[in-house]
């Protein structure tokens, strides 16, 4: 893949060759317009950057560390296992990176009333804790089902001046609170911006989202070279959205020696259809405004979605990384439940480090890539989560009432 090639996408109309796009009503589009003509601005203005740089470095705590994982490298064998600490960015997970960007538009276009959606609450609770500091309302969406999943984080969210809304239809979570999202979004476009949590929906979201979370792969690029003198051998990262994973990927595109890896929620199996896999197992479609892999089933209905992962349980994808699957550039793959929960374990008893359930099913791949590697190769997981949100899940696999 060339520089050209990559500058040249997404195009004018927000396409990433057949994906991305507008896909929404009327009623939308003048704010989509406004939002991408004021980005464009905004994302050259050395005032906007500054404070954008600024709240990284002092409120979120950047750069996160590249960590070299000694003890699972030894008991792994193969390839050096590297960590990139996304999970002690403040409010615990990368998201913050994003909200910290699209708070900031919503401040510059005079907006006073913020919505988001939120699955596993990361983004949710990074949301409202930028709306507090900068005096915005706060109104999240959150599935029935995620609430009971992630009640931590709906306290936390509740705590820092955010209304939960509680959403009932469809499989009670995240794609169902990204359409009441949409909604309300509609219904209150003139006065209202909606932070996306992820590199989906109508252009310009994938293209901003991925903006606000290339300092992952930058830093990381940076840090490699510092530590080690060379790049590494190959990226891994979780996808459900993929907001992580192509903040992490996209400052390595041209480095053709550098293999990505963005990892699918297997679920129970991908051959039973109880997952979360669309580039796996789905087909392209138009969902939450974007034309992307998505699960439907045979009458066109977009699928149920399963995964032990709140953060993961989605039935689309990003349209940038649809792109770079079909022209061969990032390897999808999936890992299943238990699979993940393996990897939790691991990296939990191994490291002292505890991941976010949706980071686990990356660490669960690579652990699997590192041993089949020579030991002169370097493996870079993105730790995009901590996992205390996730106690809750995990302890009720276990059989134990916290």
């Amino acid at each position: 893949m060339t520089e050209e090639m990559l500058k040249a996408l997404p195009d004018a109309r927000g396409h990433f060759g057949a994906y991305g796009g507008r896909f929404v009503s009327e009623t939308l589009f003048d704010s989509l317009l406004t939002l991408e003509r004021e980005y464009k601005r905004l994302k050259d203005d050395p005032e906007f950057q500054a404070e954008f740089d600024r709240d990284l470095a002092h409120y979120v705590g950047r750069p996160s560390p590249l960590y070299f994982a000694e003890r699972l490298t030894r008991e792994t064998g193969g390839a050096q296992i590297w960590l990139k600490r996304e999970d002690l960015n403040h409010t615990g997970a990368h998201k913050v990176n994003n909200t910290i960007g699209q708070a900031l538009l919503a401040r510059f276009l005079g907006k006073k009333r913020v919505i988001a959606e939120t699955g596993a609450g990361q983004h949710g609770v990074a949301t409202a804790t930028v709306c507090a500091r900068l005096g915005l309302e706060c109104h999240v969406f959150m599935g029935e089902e995620d609430i009971r999943r992630q009640s931590p984080n709906v306290y936390r969210m509740k705590l820092l001046g955010a209304e939960v809304h509680s959403v009932t239809s469809g499989t009670r979570t995240l794609k169902d609170a990204m359409n009441d999202a949409m909604r309300d979004w509609v219904a209150n476009v003139d006065d209202t911006f909606y932070i996306i949590g992820t590199v989906a929906g109508p252009h310009p979201y994938p293209l901003l989202v991925r903006d606000f979370q290339s300092v992952i792969g930058r830093e990381t690029r940076q840090q490699s070279l510092d530590r080690t003198g060379k790049l590494p051998d190959a990226l891994v990262a979780c996808v459900g959205g993929g907001s992580n994973a192509i903040g992490m990927f996209y400052p390595f595109l041209t480095d053709e020696s550098v293999e990505l890896y963005g990892v699918e929620a297997g679920g129970l199996g991908i051959e039973t259809g109880q997952h979360a896999a669309p580039l796996s197992a789905g087909r392209p479609g138009v969902l939450h405004g974007n034309r992307t892999y998505l699960m439907e089933d045979e009458n066109g209905q977009i699928a149920g979605t399963h995964s032990v992962s709140a953060g993961l349980d989605y039935p689309g994808v990003g349209p940038e990384h649809s792109w770079l699957k079909d022209i061969g550039r990032a390897h999808y793959v999936s890992v299943t439940d238990d699979e993940a929960l393996d990897g939790f374990r691991k990296l939990t008893r191994v490291e002292g480090i505890m991941p976010a359930l949706e980071t686990a099913h990356a660490v669960a791949y690579a652990i699997k890539l590192a041993a089949s590697m020579d030991k002169d190769k370097m493996v870079v997981i993105n730790i995009s989560g901590r996992g205390d949100k996730d106690m809750q899940t995990i302890a009720e696999i276990d059989g134990i009432e916290v």
